[in-house]
């Protein structure tokens, strides 16, 4: 029993000088499952768990306790959830924000208290320029990026006079900016609607007014759901293209919306028909594992929980030492479900931007199909303005 204690103590002793704890390394979710767009943190949620069940529990070799909590899309209960992490479960990292105005509530004061933030969707521009962060790693992109390909593209097309429309908040204004500085045409209308609105009738007449030859939207969730049945119901869609970001075209908006959407072409970074194994892979896993084609929240999901896990693993599950595991986030060294990817120097993605079309199954159903790519290896615009 005293050769027992001895060896249980020395074996307690040795991993406590590598900074290795028995208990599990919590990490922190703060996502929203509740209102019309509580699926979208239940795709972030399902990727991230999908990563860590099929690492056995563990991310990079280290045994992981996620802990999940819903923000109610409310930036103060955001901030709520956040702080009881951070001070009561002493949680190092954190991750899950789906709405940009959430993210600006809870992110800066979340990394000025040296916890690490791995944004799975959220990426305002206010903290992709001067308000970056060495804590905060973005591993979607930022918010202009996916409405910038839209924007060269539906250029491309020789579209000249298009009407804007997207929600009154950080990500609805940095959309249409992204979309403006790839455009470049003339603007039949700029509208920003109310966030969580449901009844578009007024913004669909005033558009139906203004005359133009396209229709370019930023309404993720419920929102975008309502608002493409209606575009629907009014007989625009026959005369009007509309064009948009993936946020509006996911794989769960598509099966609610239905015939409505067909033809629409979206800009995104992912698709679950990109031919990578790891894509393979996770897509099939996926479908297997819920029942469902996994969207892009979901894709991002899985690919934080993937950067994490090669963080952990190159520092051994030690976070005493901070800045070894920032280095080892900002390698991203894991192999991600979009194929090429890298950070920039604000930590956020350099990646390829494709432009999607929806198609409709033999089935009856309707999904995304990748057009082409549009962007190669593309940065934000807000890098310059980081001075880390």
């Amino acid at each position: 029993m005293k050769r027992f204690t001895q060896t249980f103590i020395a074996v307690c002793l040795f991993l406590f000088s590598m900074g290795i704890s028995a208990d599990p390394l919590k990490i922190g979710m703060v996502t929203t499952l509740s209102t019309k767009a509580g699926y979208l943190g239940e795709d972030i949620r399902d990727g991230f768990m999908l990563a860590l069940e099929q690492g056995g529990g563990k991310l990079g070799g280290v045994d992981v306790e996620l802990m999940v909590d819903d923000d109610g899309r409310k930036p103060g209960k955001g901030k709520q959830i956040a702080d009881r992490y951070i001070k009561r479960d002493k949680v190092k990292i954190m991750t899950g924000i789906v709405f940009s105005n959430v993210a600006m509530a809870v992110v800066p004061k979340v990394v000025r208290s040296d916890v690490i933030y791995v944004s799975p969707n959220a990426g305002p521009s206010a903290l992709a320029g001067k308000g970056c962060h060495e804590n905060y790693f973005n591993v979607a992109w930022q918010n202009d990026n996916l409405h910038e390909a839209a924007g060269q593209y539906v250029k491309d097309k020789g579209f000249k006079k298009v009407y804007l429309l997207a929600p009154n908040y950080p990500a609805g204004k940095d959309a249409l900016t992204g979309f403006k500085r790839f455009y470049q045409g003339n603007i039949a209308g700029e509208v920003y609607t109310k966030l969580g609105q449901s009844d578009y009738a007024a913004e669909i007449a005033s558009l139906r007014a203004a005359k133009p030859d396209a229709v370019f939207f930023f309404l993720p969730g419920g929102m975008g759901i309502n608002f493409l049945k209606q575009y629907a119901q009014a007989g625009l869609n026959q005369s009007i293209p509309v064009f948009g970001p993936a946020f509006s075209f996911d794989e769960r908006l598509l099966k609610a919306v239905g015939d409505a959407a067909v033809g629409v072409v979206n800009g995104s970074q992912w698709t679950h028909d990109l031919d990578n194994t790891a894509n393979r892979n996770f897509v099939d896993n996926f479908r297997k594992t819920y029942g469902r084609t996994p969207t892009l929240y979901a894709s991002q999901g899985y690919d934080a929980a993937h950067l994490i896990g090669s963080a952990l693993r190159a520092v051994n599950g030690d976070l005493n030492d901070m800045s070894a595991f920032r280095e080892a986030l900002r390698k991203a060294d894991f192999e991600s479900v979009r194929g090429d990817f890298k950070f920039g120097k604000n930590q956020h993605p350099v990646q390829d931007i494709y432009v999607r079309e929806v198609v409709k199954m033999a089935d009856g159903s309707t999904t995304n199909k990748t057009l082409k790519k549009v962007l190669a290896n593309h940065s934000d615009a807000y890098a310059s303005d980081c001075k880390m």
